[in-house]
């Protein structure tokens, strides 16, 4: 049976914290206020918009402002200003001969398709799941039960050969409260000793974590 791999976006195959951080930035001084921090911004990524401005400290009633700030800034500059981690398209590459392959993400999918497309990528991925496409965002499993079965994949036995892959502890949550294996990395905005909590399948990159992947799919487990 072919397996099932499930990418996170942001720090799993791209470096989109230029773009992120100008969007914030943009979104806080159009209403008067100083940027976050970047270290204070980046401890959030991978939370949906919303969760990000309230825990940055803006106010609940206009927080919806704000993300139209940033959403306006974000696509003047997210396509200059984001790139693929190292190894990524060779993880692409790789998992596309040996597995069924999504994109679960918090962005919203009509940005994903477009930054995937416009890295040269698009081309190996199935289906893009982004938080338009659901109610509840990751860590719930939503996203990864509506990622396997656009793919098809809807038995007990696709489930057990399917993988998550991402850099935070919301995609390895995810990935458990839906029943596949999670797989961390070490590559983007989460902690090691966070990820561990979660799954003992800890890699640098993607394309390393695709490679065990592969592996296993030799030796038919």
């Amino acid at each position: 049976m072919k397996k099932t791999i499930l990418f996170d976006l942001d720090g799993t195959l791209i470096d989109s914290t230029p773009a992120i951080l100008d969007g914030f930035g943009a979104a806080f001084r159009a209403h008067g206020e100083p940027a976050p921090k970047p270290e204070a911004i980046k401890a959030l990524v991978g939370h949906p918009l919303d969760v990000m401005f309230a825990g940055l400290g803006a106010p609940t009633q206009l927080v919806s402002d704000y993300i139209a700030v940033y959403k306006a800034r974000y696509e003047q500059v997210f396509l200059e200003q984001t790139s693929l981690l190292e190894g990524a398209a060779g993880a692409l590459a790789l998992a596309g001969e040996v597995a069924d392959v999504g994109v679960v993400t918090t962005k919203t999918s009509k940005f994903s398709v477009i930054l995937l497309e416009h890295l040269g990528v698009m081309k190996f991925i199935k289906t893009v799941i982004g938080r338009d496409d659901v109610v509840n965002p990751k860590p719930d499993p939503e996203p990864i039960k509506t990622a396997l079965e656009r793919l098809g994949k809807t038995s007990a036995q696709d489930r057990a050969s399917a993988f998550m892959i991402g850099d935070t502890t919301m995609d390895l949550e995810a990935a458990k409260h839906a029943g596949i294996a999670g797989v961390g990395l070490v590559c983007g905005y989460g902690k090691e000793a966070d990820l561990r909590e979660y799954s003992s399948l800890i890699f640098a990159n993607a394309f390393d974590a695709v490679k065990f992947i592969a592996a296993s799919e030799r030796r038919g487990m």
